[in-house]
């Protein structure tokens, strides 16, 4: 199995993937996304990615998946795994195969739930909360303008079995893409899904993580990993810690209708470069698939002012404070608006923004960015604009002289846009993995180069 990156954009160089096709892989396979990076993409049915580098990366593959004759797979299309996202890469793959003249089966996998379709699911109690989420209702469901179930590896490996040279698939798990090829060829479940999981994010588990992917091989006792790179390296510290990442447990992984146990996995370094890992299992559960769902929530304008008196930085949470009070007060006074009509939240950059504990010393300088929420764009802007004078003259104590702070840019008002968050975080119990897969083939590519 060849996985060139993490995720499909941010690039594998050429050396790497030249090796990497070398060494004759069974399989391409890449993520093409996630919900890392908020609830926006999912709400918008946007990417995250460039369409450019999105093309880049799957050119490649493209072009080497034509060369080998294997299957290529991408989960996650278009970050999210929206229907929109699978139609946007499968757009992009068409126009590479009508670039570079040749001919291609794809087959688009489709994730995305319709409100309706989950109804029956939480009337007759199949739906459980992902702590800390509430139970799902339908008032819920309603709510969010795309929801997604993270399909198993079983849509994309039956798509493979009909067919297909090339799976562009909706929200699956990271894992999901990976181990559909071997687990579609008879090979152990808990070896097939632990090197998916190691392998989920490319050269992650490597020394040199920005050198492109790995390329791993499973047999009948386990599997041995590499870097495309041939002067990278995994090392049994690199590749057992993967199992650590965005997961709790260092041993389980829960995956649609398995738990994989790795309590009893060894990591035997076979040379400088290569990785050895066998005593994997995998135990069979009921049959999950988690949901995602986000919706709009209002709008936000943001204002960036940077403070560097040392007088006030050294009592910083005492004049943030005051600020907070006396700005709410206004837009009472000023807007008639209630504490639940409007949001305000500051973040102190330098001080506590990513941290909770204030520094010891008081820092030389701290980047305030304040954020107005409100159900309109325009009224954020306007609570905004009222807090400006404030943000750039706002005394410690009432009868200090004003101070003046800084604003980066003129206007100091940024829109940002309407908001989205994250409407859902659950479970639900399916009688069959492709409850809410839907696959249509289509023949990509000309034949002729344009």
């Amino acid at each position: 199995m060849l996985v060139p990156s993490g995720v499909l954009g941010s690039g594998c160089p050429d050396e790497a993937l030249a090796r990497g096709v070398s060494l004759a892989p069974d399989c391409i396979a890449v993520d093409g996304g996630s919900t890392d990076s908020g609830p926006y993409y999912l709400g918008t049915g946007t990417s995250k990615m460039t369409r450019q580098a999105t093309k880049h990366d799957l050119r490649q593959l493209m072009l080497a998946r034509d060369r080998l004759g294997v299957p290529l797979l991408v989960g996650s299309c278009g970050t999210s795994g929206t229907d929109a996202g699978v139609d946007w890469m499968a757009d992009i793959a068409r126009e590479i195969a009508r670039e570079e003249g040749f001919q291609a089966r794809l087959a688009l996998v489709y994730s995305e739930i319709g409100p309706g379709a989950l109804l029956p699911y939480i009337q007759t109690g199949r739906t459980a909360p992902l702590d800390p989420a509430l139970p799902l209702t339908a008032e819920r469901v309603e709510e969010c303008e795309h929801i997604v179930g993270l399909l198993g590896y079983e849509p994309l490996a039956e798509a493979i079995a009909d067919g297909a040279d090339i799976v562009l698939s909706g929200r699956t798990t990271d894992t999901a893409v990976l181990s559909a090829v071997p687990l579609m060829r008879g090979f152990p479940a808990g070896a097939s899904w632990h090197a998916a999981k190691t392998a989920e994010c490319g050269g992650l588990c490597t020394i040199e993580t920005r050198r492109g992917g790995v390329f791993f091989t499973i047999d009948a006792d386990g599997f041995e990993i590499e870097p495309l790179d041939g002067a990278n390296s995994c090392t049994p510290y690199t590749v057992s810690a993967h199992l650590l990442y965005e997961n709790a447990d260092p041993f389980r992984l829960k995956e649609p209708g398995i738990i994989l146990d790795a309590a009893d996995a060894r990591y035997e370094a076979l040379d400088a470069r290569r990785v050895r890992v066998t005593g994997s299992r995998a135990e069979v559960v009921p049959y999950t698939i988690k949901l995602e769902g986000a919706g709009g929530h209002g709008y936000r304008t943001m204002v960036f002012s940077a403070i560097a008196d040392p007088k006030l930085l050294a009592r910083f949470d005492e004049w943030l404070g005051n600020l907070d009070a006396w700005l709410r007060a206004g837009i009472a006074r000023v807007f008639g608006l209630g504490e639940a009509d409007y949001g305000l939240d500051f973040r102190a950059y330098g001080m506590n923004a990513l941290n909770p504990v204030p520094p010891a010393v008081p820092p030389h300088e701290v980047g305030l960015m304040t954020l107005v929420w409100a159900p309109t764009q325009e009224l954020a802007t306007e609570i905004a604009k009222y807090c400006n004078p404030m943000l750039l003259h706002f005394p410690l104590n009432p009868d200090d002289p004003l101070p003046s702070f800084a604003f980066p840019f003129s206007p100091a008002e940024v829109e940002l846009g309407r908001q989205y968050e994250f409407k859902l975080n659950h479970a639900v119990t399916v009688d069959r993995p492709d409850a809410f897969a839907r696959t249509v083939f289509e023949t990509i590519g000309e034949g002729a180069r344009d």
